[in-house]
């Protein structure tokens, strides 16, 4: 079970929180595949500690030699005792804190891998109405403050728990009195820990909170830089940065107060514990109940929790701070999670309708509604979608794609095709409506590809590595032969091998860099290694400019030939060249046919065609 994060002041929603109860439970789940490991790690401890105990009764031993007066041969036997123990204990914390530590790293990474997992499988709209800065965060900040936990706190806290409880029983074994002593310290040590837990978890929430929203106002402003100043707002975002920071900061140092409160409480605590195990000595050695050296070895044991409890009671920030990223962490878990199967659904892990991410269009879980038997290749129906209260995109949109053929979305800015494509590829359900995809059409229905559906955005991503590690995102087991044969589909053979090493160039950040129009045609050789059976292009020619269009223009039929394709057309020319022309106004289909129909018949696309022609010298043709 998640709950809603506290929403800032940036009007995102952010992605949600598990309770408690729910981070527990997935810790208990990252944890089963290796009980054996923990239990082996804390039984190893135990001994060391039981091992480690045997000093204090050493070292009072040698006090009551002293004190009686016996030959000085007599300390031998002790000494080298303490010796033995101090190896012993030694070998056995150094094995046992190997072992926790080794489970603490691989539950790490398991916890990692499934958030990157599952990062990877929200729906866009999801992280767009987060904002990037909420997720960043999480990736970084909450994941850093589980692994310090995991490296640091989870062994020390382990040996110190360990520690404080059979200290505890040792006392009891000197005399039962020394124990009733130390135990004045524990009420207060515990309302020190009530009043600290209390406190802490709300304000470490907070505190990440504060932190992911302050990311978000920075990745906003730098990635805007270029309009902030044109509209001369730079002085409104720098206000709106240090708000955000000095929000973050009071949160800081509000922990830092209750970091020295918690500390002072503790000192008060060890003082009682100690003068209570002091005087108790002191009357039952005068009363000759215990010796002088058993008196010694009581306040010894009871000095020697000091450092196990502070440590357990101070790694209780690590804990309050770990366990509110880690709610976090699993807040997004819990989110990706795969609802239950409608009936006639394939099940978690069955085979089922998919789709790749060629360009740079985040993967998404599969809709509920994609798989469904069809003849044609793709059935929408009534399809209506808003991004919120108030904010309707589309409206019952009904549309159908024939298999192989190439369906161009046109409409002016605003219409709701950018949104239509990607409810079609996959990306993000609808509000209401319905999306069928037969599996098993087109060339993915030949065995040719994995992948039904493919998403190309004007966004696309260059990954760092070489080329041709690039290009196999789509199919990893594709050979050179297969790489060769996708870029020279999309006419981008040429320049690939003109680069300095080929093919094993590598590219992307801190790489060779890639203009915009070359990045679109490896994304365009991404989607035919994929080899989908539904083809969907939003704008995918858009960034190239007015230079590069006609080639990027060339790649994008290339890459779709003989599959289906819905393409959001940024240019025109690639409305004359599909088969079908579908026309949005205000999120609903207004006109649908041929485009030498739709441009005769005087609607909204012959004024659309007539003002984008108008503008060039001659025009453009199929």
């Amino acid at each position: 079970m998640t709950t809603d994060s506290p929403t800032p002041d940036t009007g995102a929603e952010l992605l949600p929180i598990a309770t408690p109860a729910r981070t527990r439970a997935a810790l208990r789940t990252l944890i089963r595949p290796d009980r054996g490991l923990a239990l082996t790690g804390i039984g190893i401890l135990v001994a060391s500690t039981a091992v480690g105990l045997l000093v204090q009764p050493l070292l009072g031993r040698i006090v009551d030699i002293v004190a009686d007066g016996r030959p000085a041969g007599d300390l031998t036997l002790p000494v080298v005792l303490l010796v033995a123990v101090a190896v012993v204990q030694g070998l056995t914390t150094t094995l046992g804190l190997t072992r926790i530590a080794r489970l603490g790293e691989t539950v790490l990474a398991r916890l990692r891998e499934r958030f990157v997992e599952r990062a990877l499988n929200l729906p866009a709209d999801r992280l767009e109405r987060a904002g990037a800065g909420d997720l960043t965060a999480r990736v970084t900040g909450d994941v850093a403050r589980v692994a310090e936990a995991v490296r640091s706190a989870l062994p020390e806290m382990a040996r110190s728990v360990l520690a404080i409880l059979l200290t505890l029983g040792a006392l009891a074994l000197l005399d039962v009195r020394f124990l009733l002593a130390a135990l004045l310290a524990v009420p207060v040590q515990l309302l020190t820990a009530r009043w600290y837990v209390r406190r802490a978890l709300t304000l470490y929430a907070d505190q990440r909170v504060a932190n992911g929203a302050q990311q978000q106002q920075l990745l906003e402003t730098i990635g805007g830089a270029v309009t902030v100043r044109g509209h001369r707002l730079e002085e409104q975002h720098t206000e709106r940065s240090a708000g955000r920071s000095r929000k973050a900061v009071d949160l800081t140092m509000r922990s830092v107060n209750l970091v020295l409160g918690f500390y002072g409480r503790l000192h008060i605590a060890e003082y009682i514990g100690l003068a209570a195990v002091l005087i108790a000595g002191f009357w039952l050695v005068r009363d000759g109940a215990v010796s002088i050296g058993t008196a010694t070895a009581a306040a010894l044991y009871f000095h020697s929790l000091f450092g196990p409890v502070n440590a357990a009671l101070v790694l209780l920030d690590d804990a309050q701070s770990a366990a509110a990223g880690l709610a976090r962490l699993v807040g997004v878990t819990d989110l990706a999670d795969q609802p239950e199967p409608a009936a006639g659904e394939p099940a978690a892990g069955e085979p089922e309708a998919g789709k790749a991410a060629a360009g740079k269009a985040a993967p998404a879980s599969v809709p509920r509604q994609r798989i469904a038997s069809s003849e044609a290749a793709v059935t929408v129906h009534a399809v209506s979608h808003a991004y919120g209260p108030g904010r309707p995109v589309l409206h019952e949109v009904s549309l159908t794609l024939e298999p192989g053929e190439h369906v161009a979305l046109v409409g002016t800015s605003g219409a709701g095709k950018s949104t239509l494509a990607r409810i079609v590829a996959g990306v993000q359900e609808p509000t209401s409506g319905t999306v069928t995809a037969p599996a098993g059409t087109g060339s993915a229905a030949a065995g040719a590809g994995e992948h039904p559906v493919v998403l190309v955005t004007q966004e696309v991503h260059v990954f760092t590595g070489t080329l041709a590690e690039d290009l196999r995102l789509a199919r990893p087991d594709a050979s050179d032969a297969d790489l060769h044969t996708a870029l020279a589909t999309v006419h981008a053979l040429d320049w690939a091998e003109a680069l300095p090493d080929g093919l094993a160039t590598v590219v992307g950040e801190g790489g060779h860099r890639l203009d915009p129009a070359r990045a679109q045609q490896l994304a365009l050789a991404r989607l035919v290694l994929a080899d989908p059976a539904l083809a969907v292009l939003d704008e995918a020619t858009a960034e190239a400019g007015s230079a590069g269009a006609r080639v990027l223009e060339r790649s994008a039929e290339a890459a779709l030939a003989g599959r289906t394709a819905l393409v959001v057309a940024h240019r025109l020319t690639q409305a004359v060249a599909a088969d079908r022309v579908v026309v949005l106004e205000a999120g609903r289909v207004v006109e649908s046919g041929p485009h030498d129909e739709l441009r005769d018949a005087d609607g909204p696309y012959a004024a659309l065609w007539r003002a984008w022609s108008g503008s060039r010298t001659t025009a453009p043709h199929p």
